[in-house]
């Protein structure tokens, strides 16, 4: 009978090493086939840096065509300079010889061509100093401002005044035109707050009428929201010096940190004007719409048209009369009575009232 061959531990253990290591193998490749199937993409919302990146290429585009027009601003100022300076010289000229002549005149010249001659002296001799104090004020502006010259002419604005007043609004509503820009730029960093187009240019509108102040007058600047102070912390109630450049320096400076927020109570606005001692000789009011707060709560979430309307007429009955006020009105989106309210706010207060355009100052 043949033998019957027995199988070692050896094999088998060796089998079983084979076979848990085949398995392993071809788990591990399901499970790989198995996540490279079922991956997802994970979506980014971007909306945040998009809308960051097209404000700063808006910015560089406006940098670059404010850097054209001051360019072309400083050659025609200088040119201006080079023409003033040219006629100044041709008087001057023109007074030597008229001076020249009259000493030539013989004994038998008569007093009357002497009289016309001194009167032609006297009239070259004020065109020189007119000419003179006009080319000292194209060099030596209160404060410098480079842009596409005066615009008194097109504006309207009633400029001038010893004492200057100018009520500026800094509610979260002067970060844009839009309700739904307001609400987007609202929620971004500070910094893009105050580089929001609306907001840059309303102190370009402020830095306007700073550069027109008169040298001999006084001024100050208040910013309101639900809250009334002056932009210099620590000046509510005083009068500035206008001729204390580096103190108005400081207010515009303060006025590039603030970042728009908050309501608009324009009723504390106008009881501050009454505390001022002595009261302004001319106010310029910028704002962008009616206000949203007054001294009486408002109930509810959200105010009607008819009630913004109800606070800007208790607002008007806090101004002090003989005042004239110049508003300088930036519509906002969904405010249709603001334009008439605020007109006949300046007319009746023998004032002027401006819609600006989107370039001006």
């Amino acid at each position: 009978m043949r033998n019957r061959r027995l199988l070692t531990p050896f094999s088998l253990s060796f089998l079983d090493i084979m076979s848990c290591g085949f398995g392993s193998v071809v788990l591990l490749f399901l499970i790989i086939k198995h996540n490279v199937d079922t991956y997802t993409i994970i979506p980014v919302d971007t909306r945040d840096q998009t809308s960051e990146v097209m404000l700063l290429e808006e910015e560089i585009l406006e940098g670059r065509k404010n850097l054209a027009k001051t360019r072309n601003t400083i050659s025609e100022i200088d040119e201006q300079l080079v023409e003033a300076q040219g006629m100044a010289r041709r008087i001057m000229e023109k007074i030597q010889e008229t001076r020249s002549l009259a000493e030539q005149l013989s004994d038998t010249t008569s007093a009357v061509e002497l009289d016309r001659l001194k009167l032609n002296i006297k009239e070259l001799e004020e065109q020189k100093k007119q000419l003179q104090e006009e080319v000292r004020d194209t060099g030596d502006d209160v404060r410098r401002l480079v842009g596409d010259g005066n615009r008194e002419y097109l504006t309207g604005l009633k400029l001038g005044g010893k004492r200057i007043l100018i009520l500026l609004d800094v509610s979260g509503s002067m970060l844009d035109d839009t309700i739904v820009n307001i609400i987007r730029i609202r929620n971004m960093r500070d910094g893009i707050k105050r580089n929001a187009p609306k907001w840059v240019q309303t102190l370009r509108m402020v830095d306007w009428l700073t550069a027109r102040f008169p040298r001999d007058s006084q001024y100050q600047i208040y910013v309101f929201n639900t809250k009334t102070r002056s932009a210099l912390p620590g000046q509510e109630g005083k009068w500035l010096n206008v001729g204390n450049k580096a103190e108005l320096n400081s207010v515009i400076e303060a006025l590039g940190n603030i970042v728009p927020e908050g309501g608009t109570n324009l009723e504390n606005a106008f009881t501050a004007i009454g505390k001022l001692r002595p009261r302004p000789d001319n106010v310029y009011l910028i704002t962008d719409g009616l206000p949203t707060r007054g001294s009486r709560t408002i109930r509810g979430t959200t105010i009607t048209g008819k009630q913004r309307l109800n606070l800007f007429t208790r607002a008007v009955k806090q101004m002090p009369g003989g005042v004239p006020v110049n508003v300088i009105l930036a519509p906002l989106e969904g405010d249709p009575e603001a334009a008439f309210a605020y007109w006949r706010l300046a007319m009746s207060t023998d004032g002027s009232f401006l819609i600006p355009s989107e370039d001006w100052p």
